[in-house]
């Protein structure tokens, strides 16, 4: 499990390095040299593409030091950049939707059974095969008439309840 969990880290590194060193086009050039890494988090977001390579870049060179010395906003940014919920691991619906989901399940569920027993009351009465004596009689002439004497209700030492469905 953790050789699974260290190869997607491998490939989302590889994608990030991919990433950082992809060409940016001119019209969107870095505004600063090096930004800041506090609180990566809030302003990701509001970058323009070369900022957020910038910082892949940035973060691509910190990584290369011994972890131990990283500051606590670097390993944050460092984290964030490659595991955020940005790009292709954006939500994909808004907070709170789930609720909203219910809610219209919840009312389309209620709808149909609002329509299932107001054509239940408008059907007509079952047919008079549909009772107990009626399926107790069927048995019966089952029997005279020695239907499936092998297996079936005619059998020596039939014990199933035949045609009867009723309780």
């Amino acid at each position: 499990m953790q050789a699974i969990r260290l190869a997607s880290q491998r490939v989302a590194l590889r994608r990030l390095t991919t990433a950082a060193h992809a060409p940016v086009s001119p019209t969107a050039a870095p505004s600063q040299s090096a930004i800041p890494l506090s609180n990566v988090e809030a302003q990701w977001e509001r970058m323009s593409k070369g900022d957020q390579a910038l910082v892949h870049r940035q973060l691509e060179e910190l990584q290369r030091k011994d972890w131990k010395q990283l500051s606590i906003d670097e390993k944050k940014a460092a984290y964030y950049v490659a595991f955020g919920p940005h790009g292709p691991r954006a939500p994909v619906s808004p907070p709170g939707q789930g609720l909203k989901i219910f809610f219209a399940t919840s009312g389309l569920i209620g709808v149909a059974a609002i329509i299932y027993f107001a054509i239940r009351s408008f059907a007509p009465p079952p047919p008079k095969t549909l009772n107990r004596e009626w399926e107790e009689a069927s048995n019966e002439r089952a029997r005279e008439a020695k239907l499936n004497p092998i297996t079936g209700i005619s059998s020596e030492g039939y014990s199933g309840k035949g045609f009867v469905t009723h309780k």
